[in-house]
């Protein structure tokens, strides 16, 4: 009776010293080397570059919101949107008739005072009969011509702002209102136009990218309204200052555009990006820069010897697109470890 309880409880025994034996051998053999050839890399020649991408939209160097100066009648408006205008061409007027009857009643006033004033000058005094009194007179009749000539140019300045004019050449985006005989305020009727020919890609760099890049440099440029096409664009220009009503440091980089996009239904405001390479080296030797380490000797990553990690002091180069280039202290096919 004694004897298989007896058995039992060395079975027991032997239970418990399989289960010691299975987490020393997964503690000191099966983790080292899952920790050991997890992770590696093995070192090979290769190209590494790095890319800077840029978000950017589509504006216009010659664009412009016209608006009258004053209130009035909207009496003409010779445009509509798509409509392609000249430079200096007109395109809208105010009613100009009371401007006109204004203009008129000034010339009348200025002719009066024209006649009082050359009528005043013709009198013959006798010598010694000019007195103060006299000269005040004259200086007065001078006035009041001068007075009626500025009342005249101003009328007919009034006149000439009644008519708006494009001081560029290019395609009509907008009209507020786009149908005389409605009354507007300079702010109700605004016409826009916008000189495709100098259409940009805009596009902002933070401070630590804009340092990389320099007028001349040529990017790939890809439409969101054309995605499967890529398109060349150059740096034209850089902004000095940094770019106001940002949440960071950043710059705006205008982007010219190739004859290409001229040709596509490019609209203003259309989203996209643009591709810089900013470093480039073929062939080199290098490695992901998270398996390089530093110390007081130098740099240098680990390597398997005799089933150990041990350390292999490197020289390394630059660190492009995080992969950092090798000079010297390891060759092409060698196995690194973290």
């Amino acid at each position: 009776m004694k004897a298989p309880k007896l058995i039992k409880k060395r079975w027991y025994v032997f239970l418990a010293v399989l289960v010691i034996l299975f987490f020393v051998y997964r503690q000191f053999v099966v983790l080292p080397k899952k920790k050991l050839e997890g992770k590696s890399y093995r070192v090979r020649r290769q190209n590494i570059k790095e890319v800077l991408s840029l978000s950017g939209e589509v504006a216009a160097e010659e664009s412009v919101a016209l608006r009258f100066q004053t209130s009035g009648r909207l009496a003409w408006v010779g445009v509509k949107e798509g409509d392609y205008v000249r430079k200096y061409q007109a395109i809208a007027s105010l009613d100009q008739r009371d401007l006109k009857n204004r203009l008129n009643k000034y010339l009348r006033d200025y002719a009066k005072e024209r006649n009082d004033f050359e009528e005043a000058s013709d009198v013959t005094y006798p010598s010694g009969a000019v007195t103060n009194t006299i000269k005040r007179i004259l200086e007065n009749n001078q006035y009041d011509l001068d007075k009626t000539v500025l009342d005249v140019e101003y009328q007919n300045l009034a006149i000439e702002y009644s008519n708006l004019w494009t001081p560029i050449e290019g395609i009509v985006t907008h009209i507020d209102t786009p149908y005389p005989g409605v009354n507007i305020t300079p702010a109700g009727a605004e016409f826009d136009i916008v000189n495709p020919k100098t259409i940009y890609f805009s596009v902002t760099a933070d401070q630590t990218d804009v340092v990389n890049l320099k007028v001349g440099d040529q990017g790939e440029v890809v439409f969101d309204p054309f995605p499967n096409k890529t398109y060349t664009g150059k740096i034209n220009y850089i902004a000095y200052s940094p770019k106001t009503d940002e949440t960071g440091t950043v710059y705006e980089i205008h982007i010219k555009l190739d004859e290409k996009v001229m040709k596509l239904p490019i609209k203003i405001g259309m989203t996209g990006d643009v591709d810089f390479l900013v470093k480039e080296k073929n062939n080199v030797l290098s490695v992901p820069s998270g398996y390089i380490n530093s110390d007081k000797k130098g740099d240098y990553v680990y390597v398997k010897l005799n089933g150990k990690k041990v350390k292999r002091y490197i020289k390394i180069s630059e660190e492009i697109n995080g992969q950092t280039i090798i000079i010297n202290g390891i060759t092409a096919g060698e196995v690194v470890y973290d």
